[in-house]
């Protein structure tokens, strides 16, 4: 049988997860399964066989790691010809006895090993690596070669080229995704397709991933660039969870009836199951397919864009669903330690979090003293304690060039909420000699994130690749002396696409209502939410330098005088005033933005727990 000469006539039903069933039979997932087909070649065939019976037209041989890079790890490196010729020659026993027309495809995936311009292996080297296997898979009567899971383009294209030195099959190539839509080394499904087919695979895959919904949405991308292109489709059974110490998917068999349809549709020639997937899910595609004839291929057209792009590729923050869903919101701010040390930032963001904090605000060099960089900290934070976090981000001291590339590193380290400011001038802080220069606004860099990288592209309009997801707050002043000008500022904010606000510092609950009445009166609703500052007072002297050398800050006499009564127990007394004016604004504040003092998130945490 030629295989491109079937898929001009029909659809195919491949096979579905080896590894899986392999599994489901004992065996762990540590062992060599390529090995399985010298010293366990019945457990191999049984599951060959019961592909078949369910009805596949197609099957993969177990040798999808059977390359020397993977098996030197079992010290098998020597042994690729021998395994690689027993995984197609145990396929064809079981073909043979099924006394039915099925093809064999010899399986090969990854190296396992990174190759250049990413690893320490040349291209030559890993394209000899791809041809000793493929070799030997063809010269024992594979009907075509699957190269599949890979997430390089580099290495797809060596193992692509190896198969057309060193055999005249068909060559399948077949690429993973990652949730956003996007290869572990961030390529789209568009330049996915052309660099497959343009490095000579005769259908271009997808396999592995995430479940059907996915698949269905790449396969149109793909088609999308390479319309007379042929498509293998593979999903998962959706995303893989934890469950008692067993993994499994959640994607049942009929889910899979019902995509195959969808994937036939969309251009599909090959479709069958990735991991997760099992015999029962094979039968209901392959029923499916032959209870429906088929309807003409679908034009993918720029008009199926929407259904291609309308799922966003990634969640909206935490953050942004408490605000959106109305939920009053508790951040707190954390400075980062001075020298190495970690310990008892950690200490304090676990009893923040444990206590009720929905997030952790994370300054950058406040007072223009030196620290650890807030990046740092977001990511432990996140890591280690499991809270979300939000970066100050300020424009001061960061040119054009600094500032991009540090909102690139902020997304990688998954950091998806920024609070913009113009941070403090180095004049008053550990380095007054430092520069001090900057080429946005707060406005600007709003614009630039919300106008820019949350639609893909840089400052120039050049694309990064993908778009980012970015929630940014602006600052707002609720004591401003020049209300007008202040009201400017924050409709300019709103424009350039501000989501959110954090306030200074307030002790007066009837103060952002005249801010927010003064911005209504000229620009109608104010419909962003804006979390309230509050900052605990923790002693009278406190309370003190706080109204007389803070700008913007006023406590009122009575708070100041129930603080002078209480003496050594003033901070008692702080908690119970941050506790009333938080009680006094929710009926206009979306949440509060807490900055405890002197490292005080013992008082943070009982106005968290007092509030909630």
């Amino acid at each position: 049988m030629n295989l491109l000469e079937i898929l001009n006539q029909k659809t195919l039903v491949a096979d579905g997860a080896m590894g899986t069933m392999l599994h489901t039979r004992g065996i762990d997932f540590d062992k060599c399964f390529d090995e399985l087909n010298l010293t366990s070649p019945a457990a191999v065939a049984d599951i060959h066989r019961e592909y078949i019976e369910a009805g596949a037209e197609l099957i993969i041989t177990n040798t999808f790691g059977a390359n020397r890079y993977k098996l030197s790890k079992h010290g098998l490196q020597d042994d690729v010809a021998e395994i690689n010729r027993a995984g197609v020659e145990l396929a064809k026993r079981v073909v043979a006895a099924s006394f039915k027309e099925v093809l064999i495809a010899g399986d090969v995936g990854p190296l396992g090993v990174r190759i250049a311009p990413y690893g320490r292996v040349k291209l030559e080297e890993a394209r000899e690596a791809f041809a000793e296997q493929i070799r030997a898979l063809a010269e024992a009567g594979a009907d075509l070669i699957v190269i599949e899971t890979m997430s390089d383009l580099y290495e797809v294209g060596e193992a692509i080229k190896a198969a057309k030195e060193v055999c005249s099959l068909p060559v399948v190539a077949s690429v993973t995704f990652t949730r956003d839509d996007r290869t572990l080394l961030g390529d789209d499904p568009a330049k996915v397709a052309r660099r497959v087919s343009d490095a000579g695979a005769d259908v271009i895959g997808v396999n592995c991933s995430g479940g059907p919904s996915q698949l269905l949405r790449i396969l149109k991308q793909m088609r999308q660039a390479v319309p007379a292109g042929k498509f293998w489709v593979k999903p998962n059974a959706g995303w893989p969870e934890q469950v008692s110490g067993r993994i499994m998917y959640p994607a049942d068999a009929d889910y899979f009836g019902e995509y195959a349809l969808q994937f036939r549709e969309a251009g599909a020639v090959i479709v069958g199951g990735c991991c997760g997937t099992t015999p029962q899910h094979i039968t209901a595609m392959k029923k499916a397919l032959e209870a429906t004839p088929p309807a003409p291929v679908a034009d993918i057209s720029i008009a199926d864009d929407d259904e291609i792009t309308a799922e966003p590729a990634e969640k909206p923050t935490q953050l942004a669903q408490r605000l959106a869903d109305g939920k009053f919101s508790i951040c707190v701010e954390m400075d980062p330690p001075r020298g190495l040390s970690t310990h008892k930032l950690l200490a304090g963001a676990s009893l923040l979090h444990d206590s009720g904090a929905d997030v952790i605000n994370v300054a950058d060099s406040p007072m223009a003293r030196m620290r650890m960089s807030a990046w740092a900290v977001c990511d432990v934070v996140q890591r280690q304690i499991g809270v979300e976090t939000t970066i100050h981000f300020p424009t001061r001291g960061r040119n054009l060039l600094r500032v991009q590339g540090d909102l690139l590193a902020a997304h990688a380290l998954g950091i998806r909420n920024i609070f913009v400011v113009m941070g403090d001038p180095t004049s008053i802080g550990d380095y007054p000699e430092a520069t001090d220069n900057y080429d946005l606004v707060p406005s600007g860099l709003i614009k630039l994130i919300k106008q820019g990288f949350n639609m893909g592209v840089d400052h120039s309009g050049t694309s990064i690749g993908q778009p980012t997801n970015f929630f940014v707050g602006a600052a707002l002043n609720l004591c401003p002396q020049d209300m007008d000008t202040e009201v400017k500022n924050l409709r300019r904010k709103i424009n350039v696409g501000a989501d959110f606000f954090l306030t200074q510092p307030i002790y007066r609950a009837d103060d952002g209502p005249k801010l927010i009445e003064a911005y209504e009166a000229k620009h109608g609703k104010l419909d962003k939410p804006i979390l309230a500052g509050i900052l605990p007072l923790v002693s009278a002297r406190h309370a003190s330098f706080l109204h007389n050398e803070v700008p913007g800050v006023f406590i009122p006499d009575e708070d100041r005088q129930r603080i002078t009564d209480a003496g050594e127990h003033g901070a008692k007394v702080g908690v119970e005033l941050a506790v009333e004016l938080i009680q006094g604004i929710k009926g206009w504040a979306s949440g509060i933005y807490m900055m405890p003092q002197f490292h005080r998130y013992d008082m943070a945490s009982e106005i968290i727990v007092a509030v909630k």
